[in-house]
C-alpha cells in the first residue's frame, strides 16, 4: 500500500505536531472554528488548497501530498487529510489580542458524514519530493517520529505532507515575528477540553477584556470623575431652585414692590371701624392700592408711633407707604371726628357716643336737642329723640355742635320724605311707631308688627281698645332696659311711655329707628293681627296672633325659651 494511503492506528495522527503556526495557518484555524458554530465555508478555501473546516467536528481535507496511480489514486481522493494539532495558543499578534485562550483541534470526521463535503482531487508529486520532505522533517526540532505520542510511524504521510509543505517556513533557530513559540510538551489538547465549545472570535475578544481591565482609569481619575459628577448635578439643582423660585414668587406674593414712588393718582376712601387694628388697616389699604406692600407699610406705620383713629379717609392709588401714614395719622391734614351711632339707642346714649367721637361736651349736645323746632321737628317734640339716624359719621375737626345734630337729623328725615312722609306732625308719629317696631319685632317681621300697631289704634277695635301694649314703652318711661314688668308697673298711668295704661302712641319714639324700621311704619303690611311676641331674643323670631287665647299660647313659648336661657329675659 502506498504511504499516503497508510495511517498508524496506534494514536491520533499527528497529535504532538506543535510547530508554531504562520498567520496563514492561524486563519486558516479560525476559519475552521467559525465553520464549526455553522457558518459557510467559502469556495475559495477549497479553490486555494486551504485546509477546509465545516461544522462542529468537520473533516479537514488537503490535496495528498503523494503521487498514486489506478485504483489507489481513486480512493486517495475519498481519504481525508487528518486533522493537524492546534497549538494552545493561536499566534495573534500580541499588540491586538494578548492572553488568546489556545483553540482545541477539532477531531477527525470522515467526509463520508460530513454533508455536502467537497472532493479534492488528488494531486501527483514527485517520490523524490517525499525523500527530501522526509529528510528535512527529521532536522526539524520536535518533530522526529519518536515524539509523535511515541507511536508515529517514520513515514506517516500526513505529517510529511505538513512538515514538506512548510519547511520553508519553519527552520530551525530562526525567529519568528508574527509567531509564538510554542513547547508541544507544554499543553496537550485535552489541558483544553472545556474551551472546545467557544469560537475564536470568543477568544479574541477575551482578550479584549483584558486588555480594557488593564486600561482601567486609576482610582484618582476616578475620584475626579465622581467629583465633578457631583458639581453638575449640584449645579444643575441649585440652577433648577433659582429658576423654580421665580416662576413660584407671583404665586407666593414675593414679587411685590416694597413701595410704590408716589404721590399717586385718583381718589380712595377707606374706613377704620372703632377698635379695628393695624394689620387689617394694612390689608385694606393694600386691596385698594393705596399701598404697594401691607407688609412695609407696617413697618412706616410703626416707625411713625403713631395711633389710628377711627373714621373714613381719602387716599390716592399707589402712594408713597409715608404718604399713607400721614394720612391715617392726620398728619398735615385737618383732623376728623369719627362715631357711630347704633339702631335703637336712646337720646341719651346717642349723644354719648357722638360726645366720645367728636370731643364736643355731652352738655352742649344735649342743650341743642332739647331744642328741636330748630331742626324742624314737629311741636310736639320735646327733644331729638328717634331722629339722630344711626350710622357711621365722620366730621371736619372743629365741626360745632349743631352741624352734627343737623347732619342727623336731615339724615332721618330725607329718608321719611323718601318713603312719602313729608309733614313734620306726621313724620314724628311714624317715627315714634318706627322706634316701637326696633325694639319689639325682628327685622323679618317689621312690617307685620307696624300693621298689628295701626289695627290697635283704629277706633273699631274692640279688643285692645287702642292700647298698644308695649313693654318696651313703658320701660323707656321707667328709665330702664328691661323685658319684664309688673302689674303696677302696667298700671301706672303717670308714666307718659305706659302703653298698657294709656291709649294710642306714646308721647314720643322710645329710640332711634333703624331706615328698615323706618320703611315698616311708613308703609306696614294690612293684617288682622292684634297681638304679637317675640319668642326667641337671639333670633328675634316673632309670633302674630289675632286673639288673646292664641296669643297667650305664644307667651308660654317665650317662657319656656327664658327657663332654658337664664339671665336673658330680664
Amino acid at each position: 500500500m502506498s504511504p499516503v494511503n497508510r495511517d498508524d492506528s496506534s494514536g491520533e495522527p499527528f497529535a504532538d505536531a506543535r510547530q508554531p503556526l504562520t498567520r496563514k495557518e492561524i486563519r486558516a484555524r479560525e476559519k475552521a472554528v467559525t465553520a464549526e458554530s455553522g457558518d459557510a465555508v467559502p469556495e475559495q478555501a477549497y479553490e486555494s488548497g486551504e485546509e477546509v473546516h465545516a461544522g462542529a467536528g468537520a473533516a479537514r481535507q488537503s490535496a495528498p501530498a503523494a503521487s498514486v496511480s489506478g485504483a489507489d489514486s481513486a480512493r486517495t481522493a475519498a481519504i481525508p487529510a487528518p486533522p493537524v494539532a492546534v497549538p494552545a495558543a493561536s499566534a495573534v499578534p500580541e499588540a491586538h489580542v494578548p492572553d488568546a485562550r489556545p483553540v482545541p483541534a477539532a477531531e477527525p470526521i470522515p467526509a463520508a458524514e460530513v454533508p455536502d463535503a467537497p472532493q479534492v482531487p488528488p494531486t501527483i508529486h514527485d517520490p523524490a519530493d517525499h525523500a527530501d520532505a522526509g529528510a528535512h522533517a527529521d532536522t526539524v526540532p520536535g518533530n522526529t517520529a519518536s515524539e509523535v505520542h511515541g507511536a508515529q510511524s517514520e513515514d506517516a504521510p500526513h505529517f510529511d505532507e505538513f512538515a514538506r509543505g512548510h519547511h520553508a517556513e519553519f527552520e530551525p533557530g530562526h525567529h519568528y515575528e508574527d509567531s509564538h513559540h510554542y513547547d508541544a510538551d507544554h499543553e496537550t489538547y485535552e489541558d483544553h477540553a472545556p474551551y472546545e465549545h467557544q469560537a475564536v472570535g470568543h477568544q479574541l475578544l477575551a482578550g479584549a477584556e483584558t486588555t480594557a481591565t488593564v486600561n482601567r482609569p486609576s482610582k484618582k481619575v476616578r475620584r475626579r470623575r465622581r467629583f465633578v459628577a457631583l458639581l453638575l448635578t449640584l449645579a444643575l439643582f441649585v440652577t433648577a431652585t433659582v429658576v423654580g423660585a421665580q416662576f413660584l414668587k407671583p404665586l407666593l406674593g414675593e414679587n411685590k414692590p416694597s413701595d410704590y414712588p408716589g404721590p399717586g393718582t385718583g381718589q380712595v376712601k377707606v374706613s377704620v371701624v372703632p377698635g379695628e387694628g393695624p394689620v387689617s388697616v394694612a390689608a385694606k389699604l393694600e386691596e385698594a392700592k393705596v399701598v404697594a406692600n401691607a407688609d412695609t407699610f407696617m413697618t412706616a406705620l410703626t416707625a411713625s408711633g403713631g395711633t389710628l383713629s377711627p373714621g373714613e379717609y381719602d387716599f390716592k392709588q399707589e402712594m408713597k407707604n409715608s404718604d399713607a401714614v400721614s394720612v391715617l395719622l392726620n398728619e398735615g391734614q385737618a383732623r376728623v371726628m369719627y362715631f357711630a351711632l347704633n339702631a335703637g339707642l336712646r337720646i341719651d346714649e346717642s349723644l354719648q357716643a357722638i360726645s366720645e367721637g367728636s370731643g364736643l361736651s355731652v352738655a352742649q349736645l344735649k342743650a341743642l336737642s332739647d331744642s328741636p323746632k330748630q331742626f324742624g321737628l314737629s311741636s310736639k317734640a320735646k327733644n331729638l329723640e328717634g331722629f339722630l339716624a344711626p350710622g357711621e359719621y365722620r366730621f371736619p375737626l372743629g365741626s360745632t355742635a349743631k352741624e352734627i345734630l343737623t347732619k342727623l337729623v336731615k339724615t332721618t328725615q330725607d329718608e321719611l320724605k323718601a318713603q312719602g312722609v313729608t309733614d313734620a306732625a306726621k313724620q314724628y308719629d311714624v317715627v315714634t311707631v318706627a322706634s316701637i317696631v326696633q325694639a319689639e319685632g325682628g327685622q323679618a317681621e317689621y312690617k307685620d308688627v307696624a300693621g298689628a300697631i295701626y289695627n290697635r289704634l283704629k277706633p273699631t277695635n274692640t279688643e285692645t281698645n287702642g292700647l298698644i301694649q308695649s313693654d318696651a314703652t313703658v320701660t323707656y318711661g321707667l328709665g330702664k332696659k328691661s323685658f319684664h314688668i309688673d302689674e303696677a308697673e302696667k298700671a301706672d298711668k303717670s308714666n307718659p311711655y305706659n302703653t298698657y295704661a294709656i291709649q294710642g302712641l306714646p308721647v314720643g319714639p322710645i329710640g332711634s329707628p333703624g331706615k328698615t324700621a323706618i320703611d315698616a311704619a311708613a308703609k306696614p303690611n294690612k293684617n288682622d293681627y292684634l297681638y304679637w311676641v317675640t319668642i326667641n331674643l337671639d333670633t328675634k323670631e316673632t309670633k302674630f296672633s289675632k286673639t288673646l287665647a292664641e296669643h297667650n299660647v305664644f307667651v308660654e313659648q317665650y317662657n319656656t325659651w327664658c327657663e332654658a336661657n337664664p339671665g336673658r329675659c330680664v
